[in-house]
């Protein structure tokens, strides 16, 4: 039997209704007194790829922590998850995480892959499932911080959330904690969260992970402006926009941006016609914060968002941390 017949479900966030909120919400971010564009937009098919080349990157150590902790504490995070359970992969990306734990014998009942760029997750759910044709796995496109609908027939009980690489970190904090909460709600006692969290470290060990020198990160940034364009139908020009990122120690978080090189123009379509925008020389679009945590203060956000039974492994390093917890009772 073809693999890809076992892909559930895909619901695509580019219908007309989803596309038009988007559009919606890209112009009104670049219309605010600091632009901004969110950090869900970099994962258009391009964008997906390049963020997994980023991974591989000498400077990006945060793959390579979470994948040491995976491996000195798979036999506790295996005990932790139990048995017969959901797996639900908040930003999958190339499923390449789960599949790496499935493959060392973290087998669930199901997957459920969940991610924002559709043609990327349905590509990489059918390899995976090639692989392990006897997991039931089922694909979810959808922007699940705006809101996580799972399929309707998806089981209550066990459901286990995997939210690895930092990706709690582009929230602000008292986001966080709401999204923590939401993803409580949608789980019972029996339920759990396994999470990724970048910690707090010296300053250019942060600013090269997000600055690296081949400029696969800057790539990545610019290619926001490429999304742009052909979802809102913008006209900015890719080639008069730097990269533009560092640690904030006083927020404790990575600051990301679009600098313009010179005094420049852009324009998108609006409801009484063109919409332009002027941006001065050096002037900045904001696109990403990334903020880190010390394990005192991310246990507490847990709790304080309905978490509780909290367990934590790090690297050896002490650089990243791996946090499962469960619904508080």
């Amino acid at each position: 039997m073809p693999a890809q017949v076992r892909l559930h479900q895909i619901l695509d966030w580019n219908s007309p209704q989803q596309n038009a909120r988007l559009c919606q919400e890209l112009a009104s971010g670049l219309s605010q007194p600091q632009a901004r564009i969110a950090p869900k937009f970099f994962y258009d098919p391009l964008g997906s790829r390049l963020f997994e080349a980023i991974t591989e990157l000498p400077e990006y150590y945060l793959t390579r922590s979470e994948a040491a902790i995976f491996s000195a504490h798979l036999p506790a995070i295996r005990n932790a998850l139990g048995a017969g359970f959901t797996f639900i992969d908040l930003g999958c990306g190339s499923c390449g995480k789960a599949g790496a734990l499935f493959h060392a014998g973290v087998l669930p009942a199901r997957y459920v892959a969940v991610d924002i760029s559709v043609d990327f997750l349905r590509d990489s759910l059918q390899h995976l499932q090639r692989e392990l044709p006897a997991i039931e796995m089922v694909g979810v496109g959808l922007d699940f911080t705006d809101e996580l609908k799972l399929p309707d027939d998806l089981p209550p009980e066990r459901r286990m959330f995997f939210y690895p690489g930092s990706s709690i970190g582009n929230f602000d904090p008292p986001e966080a904690r709401e999204f923590l909460r939401r993803l409580a709600g949608q789980m019972d006692a029996s339920g759990g969260l396994l999470i990724g969290v970048d910690l707090i470290k010296d300053k250019a060990l942060l600013d090269a992970a997000y600055d690296d020198a081949l400029g696969v990160t800057a790539a990545f940034n610019r290619n926001l402006l490429r999304h742009v364009n052909a979802r809102l139908g913008a006209d900015f020009e890719i080639g008069d926009w730097r990269h533009v990122a560092f640690y904030n120690a006083g927020d404790k978080r990575i600051e990301m941006y679009l600098e313009a090189r010179r005094a420049l123009a852009a324009a998108w379509p609006g409801a009484g016609g063109r919409q332009f925008r002027h941006f001065a020389d050096g002037e900045r679009i904001h696109t990403e914060n990334s903020y880190k945590y010390s394990p005192e203060d991310f246990s507490a956000l847990l709790a304080s968002a309905g978490f509780a039974d909290i367990r934590l492994w790090t690297d050896p390093r002490a650089w990243f941390a791996l946090f499962f917890a469960r619904k508080a009772e």
